[in-house]
């Protein structure tokens, strides 16, 4: 038998959502509440825990139940035994959780039976859709920021302006602690931030990126979808604008981004030395952004690309996860920020879908360089790079119809929030995935091309 932070540290390494890789975790527990329960045989405590082997130090929202015995198919939630001799379970597969957690959401419920929806990475869903009442779902944050998280402010502010191309939201769950081992606050001063949220369930929709990449592979027009999707995220843009705090971008705001730009640049190519041949014709796209016209920032989706959007049956599109890029700090992900931003990662989103297909057929047919590819692979591959250049067309044409922004007054713009995208892939590739650096490096090339200038 252990301690529970024991317990955890052993757990934990295996979870999905833990983002401490390869490290032996170092647990503090920084906040425990204890939440009353309906069955007898559970007690529900939920724990805010610092990891001290990151850098900077991770805080993670544990949620577990303890048991004096074992339920029935409890095996895949078994945390631990403790010191105590209790059995100690995750709370988000057990039933004594979900329900309090419910409650304190401020959703009644006659049927409460839930599962845990799989796949996810720093978040886990609790989908309660069973009965004849409306399936929801419930979103644990398993990392967890002093601050509001923008997952639960933008869909709320959305909600409660009546749009409808994001499920709605239901209730939200906060937190309030001291902790001496973070980072981002002062030791003795408390800090509050979201552990949770409910929303609407939509039922069977489907994920944009299979959907995009069964298109591509069948050779079949994904331009309509793409069309729609361009629609609806100008109208969620314009949605935000109007809800949530917009200025006109000042000087400083664009030496900010602009500055970013280069710092990320230069990170990049220290994992990816193809970027440094490239690089005087990479900042001289960067530094013309300087002069470019600036749209308006405001509140932006932050990680668009398209597994953050749902199709359902009748074609309309959902938006989903806005969060922000998980790896941000809290604090840049919750300012205004450029719309073009979101634009620039659906397009390369469209060229992931062929670019991920490319790779995995040339490395089923074990081809080392393009000149083994025989005629009918070269005829594919220009297929699929048509198909990626439609849908992006398409998009384009789609957001450009609803906003009524020309976005080719931005082209040079675009293009620079597009090239920055591709930089960030390219050193994700080469530290996670070598084998898929061809897809950005191939973007990059195109973006500083004579080509590509040409068209600005």
């Amino acid at each position: 038998m252990h301690s529970t932070m024991e317990c955890l540290t052993e757990w934990m390494t295996r979870q999905r959502w833990y983002a401490g890789k390869g490290r032996v975790p170092k647990l503090v527990e920084v906040s425990r509440l204890e939440w009353t329960s309906d069955d007898p045989d559970a007690r529900i405590r939920v724990l805010l825990v610092r990891d001290t082997a990151n850098n900077p130090p991770s805080l993670y929202h544990v949620p577990i139940v303890l048991r004096s015995t074992i339920p029935r198919g409890a095996g895949s939630a078994f945390i631990g035994r403790d010191e105590h001799d209790d059995y100690l379970f995750d709370g988000a597969h057990d039933a004594a959780y979900t329900h309090a957690l419910l409650r304190r959401l401020g959703v009644h419920r006659d049927n409460e039976s839930s599962r845990v929806h799989g796949g996810e990475q720093s978040n886990t869903s609790i989908i309660f859709d069973e009965g004849s009442e409306a399936p929801l779902v419930a979103k644990i944050f398993r990392l967890v920021h002093a601050g509001e998280n923008p997952d639960v402010v933008l869909q709320s502010a959305l909600t409660s302006a009546g749009n409808r191309s994001v499920p709605r939201m239901l209730g939200s769950l906060s937190a309030t602690w001291v902790d001496p081992h973070g980072s981002d606050t002062h030791t003795d001063e408390p800090s509050t931030g979201h552990l949770a949220f409910a929303q609407e369930f939509v039922p069977r929709v489907r994920d944009g990126w299979p959907l995009a990449l069964e298109a591509a592979e069948a050779g079949e027009s994904f331009a309509a979808d793409a069309e729609r999707l361009g629609r609806v995220t100008a109208e969620v843009h314009a949605a935000l604008a109007a809800c949530m705090p917009a200025r006109e971008p000042t000087l400083g705001d664009i030496v900010g981004f602009v500055a970013g730009w280069h710092q990320r640049l230069a990170v990049a190519m220290s994992d990816v030395p193809q970027l440094r041949e490239l690089r005087p014709a990479i900042e001289a796209i960067y530094d013309a952004a300087r002069e470019a016209p600036w749209p308006v920032l405001q509140r932006i989706h932050g990680d668009y690309h398209l597994g953050q959007v749902l199709r359902r049956p009748s074609g309309e599109w959902l938006l989903v996860d806005f969060e922000g890029e998980p790896l941000r700090p809290l604090a840049e992900r919750t300012r205004v920020d450029s719309p073009l931003r979101d634009v620039a990662g659906m397009l390369r989103s469209f060229d992931y879908a062929v670019g991920s297909l490319r790779g995995a057929s040339r490395a089923a047919a074990g081809v080392v360089d393009t000149a083994s590819l025989d005629l009918d692979v070269l005829a594919l591959e220009a297929a699929r790079a048509d198909w990626a250049r439609e849908a992006r067309a398409a998009f384009l044409d789609g957001y450009i119809a609803e906003s009524e922004t020309d976005l080719r007054a931005h082209r040079a713009l675009l293009d620079a929030f597009e090239l920055d995208k591709a930089v960030y892939e390219a050193m994700y590739e080469a530290r996670n995935r070598p084998t898929w650096m061809p897809i950005p490096l191939a973007a990059v090339a195109y973006l500083v091309s004579a080509e590509r200038a040409a068209k600005r």
